[in-house]
């Protein structure tokens, strides 16, 4: 047997034993990322009361992904920009749950003061702690409806008072909710007026509120001044783009230009951050 044969066997098996582990990889690969993809999904979504159904995202997740680089190229001729751009895309949806359960939480706060006072006025009224939220929880909007009416029904199935809420707690980490539970805890442990302790904590935490907000009027400038010089390069270089697409076009089509467009990512993403940094003044 000629040596020319022998070495077109061994490339052919070579490529074979390639082909294989790359198909049988992937698919681990595809498998494992809809499995994470889809439980993160539901238990993201379920903590925010969002009843939607998670293999439907992942099927618009995956269109997407593959779509995006087809349309980098045709509007813009490059594969590798396309590429990047569906990595980040996959990873958005982690950002996206921590940026929602953040403004939920939020919010819930915003929503506290004015639920403790109805709590209290109701307990003033002569109902008792229950009761009190159950009215509380009817008349307020969500999330603070969902997160009560949820208390209200782990109450019913038999788990005690301070269970719930230490359970409530858990989906709401807000250091605000926190002096909410243990006053309620500690009221209903040693007794006292229960009423009087929801409207002293409801005037603390608007007072809080209201000098975070204060603070965000202030610091409003810096943070949208850390947006505006993070997106102005990105501007001007599509804009230079449109101006001349030969010369520009080459960061796009070339090794070096991926470079420099990495080094770019890294310098923004790193003032930004920095800028995020000084603005922010914790209470």
């Amino acid at each position: 047997m000629s040596s020319p044969l022998i070495a077109a066997m061994l490339a052919f098996a070579s490529v074979t034993i390639l082909v294989w582990a790359l198909k049988h990889l992937s698919t681990r690969f595809a498998k494992r990322y809809q499995e994470t993809f889809t439980s993160s999904a539901r238990t993201n979504l379920f903590d925010m009361f969002l009843f939607i159904e998670p293999r439907q995202l992942f099927v618009i997740n995956m269109l997407t992904l593959l779509a995006v680089p087809f349309l980098v190229r045709l509007f813009f001729g490059s594969w590798v920009l396309g590429i990047l751009l569906s990595i980040a895309l996959a990873l958005l949806p982690r950002f996206a749950y921590q940026f929602l359960h953040k403004r939920r939480r939020r919010k819930f706060v915003h929503q506290l003061p004015d639920a403790l006072n109805m709590i209290a006025s109701s307990m003033q009224s002569g109902a008792n702690v229950s009761n009190a939220i159950e009215f509380m929880a009817e008349e307020m909007e969500a999330p603070i409806k969902q997160e009560f009416q949820l208390f209200l029904r782990e109450q019913r199935l038999g788990v005690e008072f301070n269970t719930a809420l230490d359970n409530m707690f858990k989906r709401i980490p807000e250091e605000e909710f926190q002096l909410v539970t243990a006053g309620m805890q500690i009221s209903r442990e040693v007794g006292g007026n229960l009423a009087e302790v929801l409207q002293r904590l409801s005037a603390t935490l608007r007072k809080k509120i209201e000098m975070e907000g204060k603070i965000d009027a202030l610091t409003s400038q810096g943070k949208m001044q850390g947006i505006v010089m993070t997106l102005l390069p990105v501007f001007i270089g599509v804009v230079l783009y449109h101006m001349e697409p030969s010369a520009m076009g080459r960061i796009l089509t070339e090794p070096m230009g991926w470079a420099l467009i990495a080094l770019v990512i890294i310098m923004l993403t790193s003032g930004y951050l920095s800028i995020r940094k000084i603005v922010a003044i914790d209470v």
